[in-house]
């Protein structure tokens, strides 16, 4: 166990900000905005829980696209050095004012706030009301693995268009991260789904339940989701890739379909078929939830559902591989290719890799 966070196993679940020593932890950096090969390991102070938050020896951090995409121009926020990383699993080292029921030694996994200081780092602070508890049965990896994308998924097939059995479901990119949650969420309510991955893929996307499988680089997406659907087009589709796309996807709508996205709507809704077409449009973004007491509620509820669903339902693990924290600014220029499959997860602290992840 580090120094820092023996330390604190004694002391009281609430403490406020002037108790806390300077101690330092080790991180990853960004001194000012810039790409990946920019970041550097290095020491920070650590962190104090405000109220409301609780401070996580991390255990495990994913890697997701944003990470990569909004250090480039960084946020009127952040202060530097930053330290970026969305989503972290670990154990609660301290508790700040108001963040009941948490208590030292929980187990939890969380998707943290964009705006603030992230998980790539040994310690970190995370909203009390976003986090969750992670079952036993789960390992930190996995937990980490699932904030952005399972919860992405999640809210868009169950709490956004209800997916129902029976339904088909169309799913861009059903070997990534979201895709591969959605994937195997919707073949658990017994709803067929369609998913579009590269050649080498389709095996793996077929294993997380999907009944078909396009390869988008050389078939019709159109052509394939016609065929299969008998001509009427699709109950739901997720679309993870861009405005465009989404935009093709109103096409393969059946009446009354619904399409959810999660990297920008469609740029002509309200003009598109107005006399022949009815459809829904949902647009997804977890971040937009802190700030908003009621909404980050809700994120936390979201993570408990879901990964007593992982449990319960039996999902693979979508985890392709870990790396230590020093190999992080190499991962994110290798995801920033959209071929990774599944998901990376960095891990952190002094025990082996398989300790680390075995909860």
């Amino acid at each position: 166990m580090p120094a820092a966070a023996a330390w604190y196993h004694g002391w009281n679940e609430t403490f406020s900000r002037r108790e806390l020593p300077l101690m330092a932890m080790k991180a990853l950096l960004l001194d000012r905005p810039g790409t990946p090969d920019t970041l550097r390991i290095g020491d920070i102070d650590l962190p104090a829980p405000g109220p409301g938050e609780i401070r996580v020896r991390v255990h495990a951090a994913s890697l997701n696209p944003a990470d990569y995409k909004i250090m480039g121009g960084g946020l009127p926020t952040w202060t530097y050095p930053h330290i970026p990383g969305l989503d972290g699993a670990g154990v609660v080292d301290a508790v700040g004012p108001g963040a009941a029921p948490w208590k030292v030694g929980d187990r939890v996994y969380y998707h943290g706030d964009m705006t603030k200081r992230g998980a790539l780092a040994e310690y970190a602070v995370a909203s009390a009301a976003a986090a969750a508890r992670i079952p036993d049965a789960v390992s930190f990896a996995d937990a980490a693995s699932i904030p952005t994308a399972g919860l992405t998924a999640y809210q868009a097939l169950n709490r956004k268009m209800q997916l129902r059995e029976g339904q088909t479901l169309l799913v861009h990119g059903g070997a990534g991260g979201v895709g591969g949650f959605a994937v195997q969420y919707a073949a658990s309510v017994g709803a067929r789904v369609l998913a579009t991955a590269s050649a080498a893929n389709h095996d793996y996307v077929r294993s997380l339940g999907a009944e078909a499988v396009v390869d988008y680089t050389t078939e019709s997406l159109r052509d394939r989701v016609m065929e299969w659907t008998n001509g009427e087009g699709v109950d739901a589709a997720l679309n993870t890739v861009n405005r465009a796309t989404a935009q093709a996807d109103l096409e393969l709508l059946a009446f009354g379909g619904q399409l959810a996205c999660i990297a920008g709507a469609p740029e002509n809704v309200a003009d598109f078929k107005p006399s022949s077409k009815t459809f829904t449009v949902h647009k997804l973004m977890l971040g937009g939830a802190f700030g908003h007491p009621k909404a980050e509620a809700e994120l936390g509820a979201l993570a408990e559902e879901f990964v007593a669903l992982y449990v319960e339902r039996g999902f693979r693990s979508i985890v392709a591989e870990t790396i230590p924290l020093e190999d992080v600014p190499a991962a994110l220029v290798r995801l920033s290719g959209r071929h990774v499959r599944g998901k990376i997860v960095a891990w952190l602290g002094s025990l082996k890799e398989g300790e680390e992840f075995a909860g």
